[in-house]
């Protein structure tokens, strides 16, 4: 069984940061894909930021230039580096991995962490 456990989300002022991290723990041959969704609330669960295991990286629009998605594969971690936050960024962001156990790719998501941008 793979795991996925999400910290660093919380409380910030608009304008501030966060990082958020997310590790992979378990049993599995390799992780593919690694990427952040979010669902701010009434909304549906929209994609953030991708990262290949290469360390190619996709982002939503609304976020290009402020969140930077990293990993660091010695580690099975991915980051995501929040800067210039927004009220609009307000959400559970979701930690997801595309792993394969042994041959076939699996979907694993992580419980979630809260981030909030008020004043």
């Amino acid at each position: 069984q793979v795991q996925l456990v999400e910290s660093g989300g919380g409380l910030v002022q608009p304008g501030g940061s966060l990082r958020l991290s997310c590790a992979a723990s378990g049993r599995f041959f390799k992780i593919n894909a690694m990427n952040w969704f979010r669902q701010a609330p009434g909304k549906q669960r929209e994609l953030v930021a991708t990262i290949s295991s290469g360390g190619s990286t996709n982002y939503a629009g609304s976020v290009k230039g402020r969140f930077t998605i990293s990993r660091d594969n010695a580690k099975n971690t991915v980051y995501l580096q929040m800067n210039s936050l927004k009220p609009g960024d307000t959400a559970v962001y979701y930690c997801n991995a595309l792993v394969v156990l042994v041959v076939t790719q699996h979907d694993y998501w992580g419980q979630g962490t809260q981030v909030t941008v008020s004043s």
